[in-house]
Protein backbone atom coordinates (compact mmCIF):
# COMPACT_ATOMS: atom_id res chain seq x y z
CA UNK A 1 0.00 0.00 0.00
CA UNK A 2 1.40 3.36 -0.97
CA UNK A 3 2.06 5.90 1.80
CA UNK A 4 1.81 9.51 0.84
CA UNK A 5 4.30 12.12 1.94
CA UNK A 6 2.07 13.60 4.68
CA UNK A 7 1.48 10.26 6.38
CA UNK A 8 5.20 9.48 6.24
CA UNK A 9 6.03 12.72 8.05
CA UNK A 10 3.46 11.97 10.80
CA UNK A 11 4.93 8.49 11.41
CA UNK A 12 8.48 9.85 11.61
CA UNK A 13 7.38 12.54 14.10
CA UNK A 14 5.68 9.95 16.33
CA UNK A 15 8.86 7.88 16.35
CA UNK A 16 10.72 10.83 17.89
CA UNK A 17 7.88 12.05 20.12
CA UNK A 18 7.06 8.81 22.01
CA UNK A 19 10.55 8.33 23.55
CA UNK A 20 10.54 11.95 24.72
CA UNK A 21 7.12 11.56 26.41
CA UNK A 22 8.20 8.29 28.05
CA UNK A 23 11.44 9.76 29.40
CA UNK A 24 9.60 12.82 30.72
CA UNK A 25 7.12 10.65 32.64
CA UNK A 26 9.92 8.47 33.96
CA UNK A 27 11.93 11.44 35.27
CA UNK A 28 8.83 13.11 36.72
CA UNK A 29 8.08 9.99 38.78
CA UNK A 30 11.35 10.55 40.65
CA UNK A 31 11.00 14.30 41.04
CA UNK A 32 7.40 14.24 42.29
CA UNK A 33 7.04 13.66 46.08
CA UNK A 34 5.22 10.47 46.91
CA UNK A 35 1.93 10.53 48.83
CA UNK A 36 2.26 6.98 50.08
CA UNK A 37 2.03 7.24 53.86
CA UNK A 38 3.67 3.86 54.33
CA UNK A 39 7.00 4.90 52.76
CA UNK A 40 8.79 6.83 55.47
CA UNK A 41 12.37 7.39 56.39
CA UNK A 42 11.43 5.87 59.76
CA UNK A 43 10.47 2.44 58.51
CA UNK A 44 7.45 0.66 57.16
CA UNK A 45 4.09 -0.10 58.63
CA UNK A 46 4.55 -3.87 58.40
CA UNK A 47 6.85 -3.73 61.47
CA UNK A 48 4.58 -1.56 63.63
CA UNK A 49 3.43 -2.52 67.10
CA UNK A 50 0.45 -0.45 68.17
CA UNK A 51 -1.33 -1.39 71.39
CA UNK A 52 -4.44 0.58 72.29
CA UNK A 53 -5.62 0.60 75.91
CA UNK A 54 -9.28 -0.40 76.42
CA UNK A 55 -9.97 2.76 78.43
CA UNK A 56 -7.72 5.68 77.42
CA UNK A 57 -6.58 7.71 80.40
CA UNK A 58 -7.22 11.46 80.38
CA UNK A 59 -3.64 12.22 81.43
CA UNK A 60 -2.33 12.43 77.88
CA UNK A 61 -2.77 8.68 77.41
CA UNK A 62 -1.37 7.30 74.22
CA UNK A 63 -0.93 3.71 73.01
CA UNK A 64 2.73 2.81 73.01
CA UNK A 65 3.80 2.00 69.49
CA UNK A 66 6.98 1.55 67.51
CA UNK A 67 5.96 3.17 64.24
CA UNK A 68 4.08 6.45 63.66
CA UNK A 69 0.31 6.45 63.24
CA UNK A 70 -0.89 7.25 59.73
CA UNK A 71 -2.17 10.63 60.88
CA UNK A 72 1.32 11.83 61.82
CA UNK A 73 2.94 13.94 59.12
CA UNK A 74 6.41 12.41 59.02
CA UNK A 75 8.96 13.47 56.42
CA UNK A 76 8.91 11.05 53.48
CA UNK A 77 12.17 9.49 52.30
CA UNK A 78 12.01 11.35 49.00
CA UNK A 79 11.97 14.70 50.83
CA UNK A 80 14.45 13.97 53.65
CA UNK A 81 17.59 16.09 53.38
CA UNK A 82 20.85 15.87 55.26
CA UNK A 83 20.14 19.13 57.09
CA UNK A 84 16.57 18.27 58.10
CA UNK A 85 15.93 17.97 61.89
CA UNK A 86 15.80 14.33 62.96
CA UNK A 87 12.69 13.05 64.74
CA UNK A 88 12.60 10.09 67.11
CA UNK A 89 11.60 7.65 64.36
CA UNK A 90 14.53 8.59 62.16
CA UNK A 91 16.82 8.47 65.19
CA UNK A 92 15.65 4.96 66.11
CA UNK A 93 16.22 3.59 62.63
CA UNK A 94 19.58 5.32 62.35
CA UNK A 95 20.51 3.71 65.65
CA UNK A 96 19.34 0.31 64.45
CA UNK A 97 21.60 0.64 61.43
CA UNK A 98 24.54 1.63 63.65
CA UNK A 99 23.90 -1.35 65.92
CA UNK A 100 23.72 -3.70 62.97
CA UNK A 101 27.22 -2.64 61.94
CA UNK A 102 28.45 -2.78 65.55
CA UNK A 103 27.08 -6.30 66.01
CA UNK A 104 28.99 -7.39 62.93
CA UNK A 105 32.20 -5.92 64.38
CA UNK A 106 31.70 -7.68 67.73
CA UNK A 107 30.40 -11.01 66.47
CA UNK A 108 33.15 -13.11 68.09
CA UNK A 109 32.29 -14.85 71.36
CA UNK A 110 35.69 -13.79 72.74
CA UNK A 111 34.94 -10.12 72.07
CA UNK A 112 35.09 -7.98 75.27
CA UNK A 113 31.56 -6.69 74.73
CA UNK A 114 30.16 -10.18 74.26
CA UNK A 115 32.01 -11.35 77.34
CA UNK A 116 30.64 -8.40 79.36
CA UNK A 117 27.14 -9.47 78.37
CA UNK A 118 27.83 -13.18 78.81
CA UNK A 119 28.76 -13.19 82.49
CA UNK A 120 26.03 -13.04 85.10
CA UNK A 121 26.35 -10.82 88.15
CA UNK A 122 27.56 -12.80 91.17
CA UNK A 123 26.83 -11.83 94.75
CA UNK A 124 25.02 -8.70 95.87
CA UNK A 125 24.94 -5.67 93.60
CA UNK A 126 26.29 -2.40 94.93
CA UNK A 127 23.21 -0.50 93.71
CA UNK A 128 25.25 2.68 93.52
CA UNK A 129 22.68 4.36 91.26
CA UNK A 130 19.68 3.71 93.51
CA UNK A 131 21.69 4.75 96.58
CA UNK A 132 22.73 8.01 94.89
CA UNK A 133 19.18 8.81 93.79
CA UNK A 134 17.95 8.33 97.38
CA UNK A 135 21.06 9.99 98.89
CA UNK A 136 21.49 7.05 101.24
CA UNK A 137 25.01 8.09 102.28
CA UNK A 138 23.80 11.52 103.43
CA UNK A 139 21.23 10.05 105.81
CA UNK A 140 22.92 9.17 109.13
CA UNK A 141 19.98 6.96 110.16
CA UNK A 142 19.40 5.06 106.94
CA UNK A 143 20.02 1.34 107.43
CA UNK A 144 21.47 1.15 103.91
CA UNK A 145 24.18 3.65 104.87
CA UNK A 146 27.31 1.70 105.89
CA UNK A 147 28.25 4.58 108.21
CA UNK A 148 24.82 4.86 109.82
CA UNK A 149 24.90 6.11 113.41
CA UNK A 150 23.03 4.22 116.13
CA UNK A 151 19.66 5.71 116.99
CA UNK A 152 18.98 7.31 120.32
CA UNK A 153 16.21 6.20 122.68
CA UNK A 154 14.11 9.21 121.70
CA UNK A 155 14.39 8.34 118.02
CA UNK A 156 13.46 4.73 118.69
CA UNK A 157 10.38 5.81 120.67
CA UNK A 158 9.38 8.14 117.87
CA UNK A 159 9.69 5.30 115.35
CA UNK A 160 7.45 3.10 117.49
CA UNK A 161 4.76 5.77 117.58
CA UNK A 162 4.96 6.25 113.83
CA UNK A 163 4.71 2.49 113.33
CA UNK A 164 1.62 2.28 115.54
CA UNK A 165 -0.06 4.98 113.46
CA UNK A 166 0.89 3.39 110.13
CA UNK A 167 3.42 6.09 109.28
CA UNK A 168 6.69 4.25 109.76
CA UNK A 169 8.01 5.46 106.41
CA UNK A 170 6.76 9.03 106.85
CA UNK A 171 10.16 10.56 107.50
CA UNK A 172 11.84 13.63 106.03
CA UNK A 173 13.34 13.02 102.61
CA UNK A 174 16.44 14.27 100.81
CA UNK A 175 16.19 15.17 97.15
CA UNK A 176 18.88 14.28 94.62
CA UNK A 177 20.23 16.35 91.75
CA UNK A 178 20.85 14.65 88.41
CA UNK A 179 22.68 16.55 85.68
CA UNK A 180 22.17 15.65 82.01
CA UNK A 181 25.50 16.40 80.30
CA UNK A 182 25.10 17.17 76.61
CA UNK A 183 26.30 19.67 74.05
CA UNK A 184 22.97 19.77 72.22
CA UNK A 185 19.63 17.99 71.86
CA UNK A 186 18.58 17.68 68.24
CA UNK A 187 15.37 15.87 69.19
CA UNK A 188 14.17 18.62 71.56
CA UNK A 189 15.98 21.80 70.45
CA UNK A 190 17.13 21.35 66.82
CA UNK A 191 20.27 23.27 65.80
CA UNK A 192 20.76 24.78 69.27
CA UNK A 193 24.15 24.49 70.96
CA UNK A 194 23.94 24.28 74.77
CA UNK A 195 27.62 24.19 75.68
CA UNK A 196 31.09 23.72 74.25
CA UNK A 197 33.58 21.53 76.07
CA UNK A 198 36.45 19.24 75.09
CA UNK A 199 35.34 16.19 77.04
CA UNK A 200 32.29 15.30 79.13
CA UNK A 201 34.59 14.08 81.91
CA UNK A 202 35.57 17.65 82.80
CA UNK A 203 31.91 18.64 83.13
CA UNK A 204 31.06 15.49 85.09
CA UNK A 205 33.94 16.11 87.50
CA UNK A 206 32.93 19.75 88.02
CA UNK A 207 29.27 18.85 88.64
CA UNK A 208 30.13 16.14 91.16
CA UNK A 209 32.44 18.55 92.98
CA UNK A 210 29.51 20.98 93.21
CA UNK A 211 27.33 18.24 94.69
CA UNK A 212 25.56 16.46 91.82
CA UNK A 213 24.48 12.96 92.85
CA UNK A 214 24.14 11.41 89.37
CA UNK A 215 25.46 12.40 85.95
CA UNK A 216 23.93 11.38 82.63
CA UNK A 217 26.55 11.10 79.88
CA UNK A 218 25.09 11.18 76.37
CA UNK A 219 26.89 8.94 73.89
CA UNK A 220 24.87 9.53 70.70
CA UNK A 221 26.93 11.93 68.60
CA UNK A 222 24.24 12.93 66.10
CA UNK A 223 21.55 13.72 68.68
CA UNK A 224 23.58 14.90 71.67
CA UNK A 225 27.16 15.43 70.49
CA UNK A 226 28.76 12.74 72.70
CA UNK A 227 30.41 9.35 72.25
CA UNK A 228 31.27 6.21 74.19
CA UNK A 229 34.83 7.40 74.81
CA UNK A 230 33.52 10.32 76.85
CA UNK A 231 31.50 7.91 78.98
CA UNK A 232 34.62 5.95 79.89
CA UNK A 233 36.58 9.09 80.78
CA UNK A 234 33.62 10.44 82.78
CA UNK A 235 33.46 7.22 84.81
CA UNK A 236 37.18 7.50 85.62
CA UNK A 237 36.85 11.17 86.57
CA UNK A 238 33.88 10.61 88.88
CA UNK A 239 35.43 7.55 90.52
CA UNK A 240 38.58 9.55 91.27
CA UNK A 241 36.47 11.99 93.33
CA UNK A 242 34.24 9.68 95.33
CA UNK A 243 32.60 6.29 95.28
CA UNK A 244 29.07 7.55 95.85
CA UNK A 245 28.12 9.53 92.74
CA UNK A 246 26.69 7.43 89.91
CA UNK A 247 27.27 7.65 86.15
CA UNK A 248 24.50 6.71 83.73
CA UNK A 249 24.87 6.09 80.00
CA UNK A 250 22.21 7.94 78.03
CA UNK A 251 21.55 6.74 74.50
CA UNK A 252 18.73 5.80 72.17
CA UNK A 253 18.79 2.15 73.21
CA UNK A 254 17.45 -0.27 70.59
CA UNK A 255 19.82 -3.23 70.93
CA UNK A 256 20.99 -5.30 73.89
CA UNK A 257 24.58 -4.77 72.73
CA UNK A 258 24.26 -1.24 74.09
CA UNK A 259 23.89 -2.74 77.57
CA UNK A 260 27.27 -4.37 77.02
CA UNK A 261 28.73 -1.00 75.96
CA UNK A 262 27.54 0.58 79.21
CA UNK A 263 28.85 -2.31 81.31
CA UNK A 264 32.20 -2.33 79.52
CA UNK A 265 32.58 1.42 80.05
CA UNK A 266 32.05 1.03 83.79
CA UNK A 267 28.74 2.91 83.95
CA UNK A 268 26.48 2.27 86.92
CA UNK A 269 23.30 2.34 84.86
CA UNK A 270 21.68 2.97 81.50
CA UNK A 271 18.61 4.96 80.44
CA UNK A 272 15.84 3.08 78.61
CA UNK A 273 13.04 4.87 76.73
CA UNK A 274 9.66 3.21 77.24
CA UNK A 275 8.29 4.95 74.14
CA UNK A 276 11.01 3.36 71.98
CA UNK A 277 11.21 -0.15 73.44
CA UNK A 278 7.49 -0.72 74.01
CA UNK A 279 6.77 -4.41 74.73
CA UNK A 280 10.50 -5.17 74.51
CA UNK A 281 11.14 -3.26 77.76
CA UNK A 282 10.84 -6.47 79.81
CA UNK A 283 13.64 -8.14 77.88
CA UNK A 284 16.01 -5.20 78.28
CA UNK A 285 15.33 -4.94 82.02
CA UNK A 286 15.96 -8.65 82.47
CA UNK A 287 19.17 -8.56 80.43
CA UNK A 288 20.47 -5.57 82.41
CA UNK A 289 19.70 -7.28 85.72
CA UNK A 290 21.55 -10.43 84.69
CA UNK A 291 24.78 -8.55 83.90
CA UNK A 292 24.53 -6.34 87.00
CA UNK A 293 23.62 -3.07 85.29
CA UNK A 294 21.05 -0.75 86.89
CA UNK A 295 18.45 0.94 84.72
CA UNK A 296 16.30 4.07 84.61
CA UNK A 297 13.13 3.82 82.53
CA UNK A 298 11.99 7.12 81.03
CA UNK A 299 8.21 7.50 80.70
CA UNK A 300 5.90 10.31 79.62
CA UNK A 301 2.34 8.98 79.62
CA UNK A 302 0.12 7.01 81.97
CA UNK A 303 0.42 3.93 79.76
CA UNK A 304 4.21 4.09 79.72
CA UNK A 305 4.39 4.44 83.50
CA UNK A 306 2.03 1.51 83.90
CA UNK A 307 4.14 -0.58 81.52
CA UNK A 308 7.28 0.28 83.51
CA UNK A 309 5.58 -0.64 86.80
CA UNK A 310 4.31 -3.91 85.33
CA UNK A 311 7.85 -4.68 84.18
CA UNK A 312 9.09 -4.14 87.78
CA UNK A 313 11.33 -1.23 86.89
CA UNK A 314 13.10 0.00 90.01
CA UNK A 315 14.10 3.50 88.86
CA UNK A 316 11.57 5.51 86.83
CA UNK A 317 12.06 8.91 85.23
CA UNK A 318 8.87 10.79 84.35
CA UNK A 319 9.66 13.30 81.61
CA UNK A 320 7.67 16.35 80.62
CA UNK A 321 8.98 15.87 77.09
CA UNK A 322 6.96 13.69 74.74
CA UNK A 323 9.58 11.75 72.77
CA UNK A 324 7.09 10.85 70.06
CA UNK A 325 5.86 14.35 69.18
CA UNK A 326 8.67 16.40 70.70
CA UNK A 327 6.10 18.46 72.63
CA UNK A 328 6.93 19.81 76.09
CA UNK A 329 4.16 19.58 78.71
CA UNK A 330 5.52 21.31 81.85
CA UNK A 331 2.91 19.81 84.21
CA UNK A 332 3.00 16.21 82.97
CA UNK A 333 5.30 14.90 85.69
CA UNK A 334 3.22 16.60 88.39
CA UNK A 335 0.04 14.97 87.05
CA UNK A 336 1.57 11.50 87.10
CA UNK A 337 3.21 11.77 90.53
CA UNK A 338 0.30 10.02 92.25
CA UNK A 339 0.91 6.74 90.40
CA UNK A 340 3.80 5.76 92.65
CA UNK A 341 4.04 4.45 96.24
CA UNK A 342 4.85 6.82 99.08
CA UNK A 343 8.16 7.68 100.73
CA UNK A 344 10.76 4.98 101.10
CA UNK A 345 9.01 2.58 98.75
CA UNK A 346 10.81 0.11 96.49
CA UNK A 347 10.52 2.38 93.44
CA UNK A 348 12.81 5.38 93.04
CA UNK A 349 11.15 8.14 91.03
CA UNK A 350 12.76 11.15 89.41
CA UNK A 351 11.37 13.84 87.11
CA UNK A 352 12.74 16.10 84.39
CA UNK A 353 12.21 17.53 80.96
CA UNK A 354 12.44 21.27 80.33
CA UNK A 355 13.25 22.15 83.96
CA UNK A 356 14.58 25.71 83.79
CA UNK A 357 14.11 27.18 87.27
CA UNK A 358 14.61 26.26 90.91
CA UNK A 359 10.88 26.75 91.51
CA UNK A 360 10.11 23.96 89.03
CA UNK A 361 12.54 21.66 90.82
CA UNK A 362 11.04 22.39 94.22
CA UNK A 363 7.55 21.69 92.94
CA UNK A 364 8.57 18.32 91.49
CA UNK A 365 10.27 17.35 94.75
CA UNK A 366 7.29 18.54 96.81
CA UNK A 367 4.84 16.25 94.98
CA UNK A 368 6.92 13.20 95.89
CA UNK A 369 9.77 12.70 93.40
CA UNK A 370 13.12 11.60 94.82
CA UNK A 371 15.20 13.67 92.42
CA UNK A 372 15.19 16.09 89.51
CA UNK A 373 17.03 15.91 86.16
CA UNK A 374 18.35 19.20 84.77
CA UNK A 375 20.24 19.53 81.50
CA UNK A 376 19.98 22.57 79.26
CA UNK A 377 19.51 25.03 82.14
CA UNK A 378 22.93 24.26 83.65
CA UNK A 379 24.94 23.44 80.54
CA UNK A 380 27.33 26.31 79.92
CA UNK A 381 25.64 28.32 82.67
CA UNK A 382 26.91 29.81 85.91
CA UNK A 383 23.66 28.82 87.63
CA UNK A 384 24.70 25.22 88.24
CA UNK A 385 25.62 25.83 91.93
CA UNK A 386 22.26 27.56 92.45
CA UNK A 387 20.32 24.59 91.09
CA UNK A 388 22.33 22.05 93.08
CA UNK A 389 22.04 23.96 96.37
CA UNK A 390 18.29 24.41 95.86
CA UNK A 391 17.95 20.61 95.94
CA UNK A 392 20.63 19.47 98.37
CA UNK A 393 20.51 22.17 101.05
CA UNK A 394 17.06 21.28 102.32
CA UNK A 395 14.90 18.38 103.43
CA UNK A 396 11.49 17.40 102.08
CA UNK A 397 8.24 16.36 103.67
CA UNK A 398 7.16 12.75 103.18
CA UNK A 399 5.46 12.11 99.85
CA UNK A 400 2.28 11.26 101.76
CA UNK A 401 1.94 14.96 102.64
CA UNK A 402 2.19 16.16 99.04
CA UNK A 403 -1.54 16.94 98.86
CA UNK A 404 -1.71 18.88 102.10
CA UNK A 405 -1.05 22.28 100.50
CA UNK A 406 2.44 22.62 101.98
CA UNK A 407 4.29 22.99 98.69
CA UNK A 408 5.59 26.46 99.60
CA UNK A 409 6.93 25.42 103.01
CA UNK A 410 10.63 24.56 102.90
CA UNK A 411 12.85 22.94 105.52
CA UNK A 412 16.57 23.07 106.13
CA UNK A 413 18.79 20.02 106.67
CA UNK A 414 17.77 19.89 110.35
CA UNK A 415 14.06 19.84 109.49
CA UNK A 416 13.42 23.44 110.58
CA UNK A 417 11.19 25.74 108.53
CA UNK A 418 13.21 28.08 106.33
CA UNK A 419 12.14 31.72 106.61
CA UNK A 420 14.40 33.39 104.05
CA UNK A 421 13.45 34.81 100.65
CA UNK A 422 12.28 32.42 97.96
CA UNK A 423 14.63 33.59 95.22
CA UNK A 424 18.08 35.11 94.92
CA UNK A 425 20.34 35.98 97.81
CA UNK A 426 20.05 39.67 98.76
CA UNK A 427 22.92 39.53 101.24
CA UNK A 428 25.65 36.92 101.42
CA UNK A 429 25.86 37.38 105.20
CA UNK A 430 22.17 36.79 105.76
CA UNK A 431 22.02 33.39 107.49
CA UNK A 432 18.32 33.00 106.75
CA UNK A 433 18.66 33.61 103.02
CA UNK A 434 18.43 30.69 100.66
CA UNK A 435 17.97 30.16 96.92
Amino acid sequence: MAVNRGTRMVLVGMMFLYPIVFLSSFVASFLTPTNNNNIFFNGNAAHCINIHPPNPNPLNARPYHYCPPTSRQTTPLSMMGRNEPEDIYAAVHRKEYEMKRLNAQHASLSDPLRMAMGYAQEGLETKRLAAALRRVHDDPHNVANPNAAPKTNEELEREEKLLENGMAEATMRRGSFIVDIKRKSELSYPREQFARYDDASTVAEAMVRLGADVVFVNVDYHSYGGDIGELKSAVRAVRSLNDRAAVVMKDIVVDELQLGLAKDAGADGILLLASVLGPALDNFLNAATVIGLETIVECHTYNEVKAALDALAQNILVSNRDRITGELLPEQAVKLAGLFPGSGGPIVTIAGGGVSSTDQMKKLLAVGYDGVVVGRAVMGSTRAPEFIRAVRDRTLLPAEFSQWGLDDVEFDMEGNVMTGPRKDVPDAEDENAFL
